[in-house]
């Protein structure tokens, strides 16, 4: 019988305030990350005591085997999307899945979790955003009702391999920690190979699939004026921004007002106008900054309804064209548009200001207006903070938007646009690497992070992707979130702390059957996952749950596994990154994904407990 110790209470104790730092976010997560493991490190300046970790031993995640994994993960994944593949993939999808509902639905989520299933689930549902978006406009489609079914099966999806979500990359280094605290006796635990739970995520993603072709009309909701409702760009931006996309070429005049002043002082129009364009001599500004003057004989491209813009020319004192002549080449169609872009839940821009991002003077990008939960914002743009999941409305020129595409780190783009730097003649390159990094995987006794960070550096060094294009596809946050949380579960399973909950959930449980038990393990790791991320629900419960099954006499491997396959399970609210993405494209609210999601997490507890016993 263990006894509390003074340790375990110290560990409970950083356990309550990383709960705590994690569900009311109080700093970003990674970096409450980041001070958990400092705080832990810290407790070894306690005289006489070494600490909750040994020193030497505290940032031993940032070179382990699921760091490593994840960060090569990451660059196949973004070298096999700068082929174009998936540009070409949505040709296909419309070609047979044509504008009928259901055969959509069920296409573009098999092949988003399959796609899921060999990179994490954020970067599969980003690349295919787009790709959504394309075909819904397409096909006449409702996207509010595509995205849903994409999001959820992206998440389904990393379930069919070991390396298609954090927590299953996590999983077989906290099972080899755990083996070294394993009470005399007990057998070590085996690893799990990249196959071996497979059976169970097919049958999750099938069922997943299964729900929305059977239940879809009932939960999945309409979003009125959402993408794909209407089957012209240029209708779809007015009806639900009130931005019709016509643009005016206008000279300054003598009599002008405007000359001497700043565009920051005519900037605040709303949707009477935007100017996305200024010439004065040879100097030519798409997207000019706030602090642009304005000269005589200037000219300015202005951007909105007809009447808005000649009651503007009227009162500034302008000459309108009668057709674009001077911005005629870096405004058409072909070079600029409108295209939106969504704040991913792990960006940067998070909490800053547009003017303090600089869109304009980063990317030659006009900020038109700002789409959250159900409200348009298009007034005091400038001065507005930035939420995880808006979506940013642009006039930009397709060059430049090209570098917000390359910054998937903070944003998402939405919008399919033309792009020169696809490199469709590297396909070839980056299908073999990807072939020849699962062949190390099955084949040979390589480690995980070898065989990914061989097929990584292939793509690189044969041009598929660019070493720079290659850091910026790494989700930073991720790695330092997972790299800092590793001495957390050291120390919850060194200290004991794990052994002694898993003794008082089982005298409560007592003569319970194992399954009824993992069930609990199930949902209280659902529990986890809904306020805090699916990597520290892993981290705090992985130890807790190897005990558990000790103590009851299952399989502690198993026991691990249920762990790491129930922090997928986030689909009642949007706190998982991947339903934060699609929420503002999507136009939904929360009651839309309780809605939804309340089923479709019952059914998914109910395949894992089913399949894991099944298979194991």
């Amino acid at each position: 019988m263990l006894h509390l110790t003074g340790e375990m209470i110290a560990v409970m104790g950083i356990l309550l305030l990383t709960v705590y730092l994690f569900a009311f976010e109080v700093v970003r997560v990674d970096v409450a990350a980041v001070l958990i493991m400092v705080l832990i490190g810290l407790s070894g300046l306690i005289p006489g005591y070494e600490g909750l970790v040994p020193m030497e031993r505290l940032f031993d995640g940032y070179s382990s085997n699921a760091v490593i994994s994840i960060i090569a993960v990451m660059i196949i994944g973004a070298g096999l999307d700068r082929t174009g593949m998936m540009g070409q993939l949505a040709g296909k999808i419309l070609r047979y899945g044509g504008s009928t509902e259901g055969r959509v639905i069920t296409i573009v989520s098999t092949v988003v979790g399959i796609i899921s299933s060999f990179m994490q689930n954020i970067g599969a549902a980003a690349l295919f955003l787009p790709v959504v978006n394309r075909i819904a406009r397409r096909g006449n489609l409702p996207i509010s009702r595509l995205l849903m079914p994409m999001g959820f099966c992206a998440i389904l999806g990393g379930t069919i391999t070991m390396i298609g979500s954090s927590p299953l990359i996590l999983l077989n280094d906290l099972i080899n920690s755990s083996n070294q605290v394993l009470p005399a006796g007990v057998p070590q635990m085996e690893t799990f190979d990249l196959f071996d739970v497979t059976p169970i995520g097919i049958a999750l993603l099938a069922c997943g699939i299964a729900y929305f072709l059977i239940a879809g009309r009932f939960v999945l909701p309409v979003i009125k004026d959402k993408p794909g409702e209407s089957g012209s760009m240029l209708r779809y931006f007015k009806e639900v921004y009130g931005i019709e996309g016509e643009v005016y070429e206008c000279r300054i005049t003598r009599d002008s007002p405007l000359i001497g002043k700043l565009l920051s002082d005519v900037d605040a129009a709303g949707r009477a106008g935007w100017i996305v364009a200024v010439r004065d001599g040879n100097e030519m500004t798409v997207a000019p900054r706030g602090d642009t003057e304005f000269w005589v004989g200037s000219e300015i491209a202005i951007m909105g309804r007809r009447e808005a813009v000649m009651r503007f020319a009227d009162e500034y004192a302008l000459r309108v064209k009668s057709e674009l002549d001077v911005f005629a080449e870096v405004l058409n169609a072909s070079s600029a548009g409108i295209a939106e872009v969504v704040i991913p839940p792990d960006s940067s821009m998070i909490g800053k200001s547009i003017k303090e991002i600089e869109i304009r003077k980063r990317y030659g990008a006009t900020v038109l207006a700002v789409f959250r939960a159900d409200d348009v914002i298009d007034t005091d743009l400038p001065d507005l903070g930035l939420q995880s999941g808006d979506t940013l409305v642009l006039h930009v020129s397709w060059n430049d938007l090209k570098g917000i595409f390359d910054n998937r780190n903070d944003f998402v783009v939405v919008t399919d646009f033309p792009r020169e730097d696809e490199r469709p003649e590297k396909t070839k390159y980056a299908v073999g690497f990807f072939l020849f990094t699962l062949g190390l995987i099955l084949f040979t006794d390589t480690r995980l992070s070898v065989a990914l960070m061989a097929g990584a550096v292939g793509m690189i060094i044969s041009g598929v992707i660019k070493i720079d294009e290659a850091y910026r596809a790494i989700g930073w946050q991720s790695v330092f979130l997972l790299a800092s949380l590793i001495p957390l579960g050291m120390a919850v399973d060194q200290s004991g702390t794990a052994a002694w909950v898993a003794q008082q959930v089982l005298l409560l449980l007592e003569g319970v059957p194992i399954w009824v038990l993992q069930s609990v393990l199930a949902v209280l790791a659902t529990a986890f996952t809904l306020v805090m991320s699916n990597v520290g629900a892993t981290v705090l419960l992985v130890p807790l749950a190897v005990n558990m099954a000790i103590g009851a006499g299952a399989n502690p491997a198993v026991f691990a596994l249920t762990v790491a396959l129930a922090t997928s399970n986030s689909f009642l609210i949007p706190t998982h990154q991947v339903n934060a993405l699609i929420m503002g494209p999507g136009g939904y609210s929360v009651m839309d994904f309780m809605r939804a999601g309340g089923i479709m997490t019952i059914m998914f507890l109910v395949t894992v407990i089913i399949m894991l016993n099944l298979v194991f």
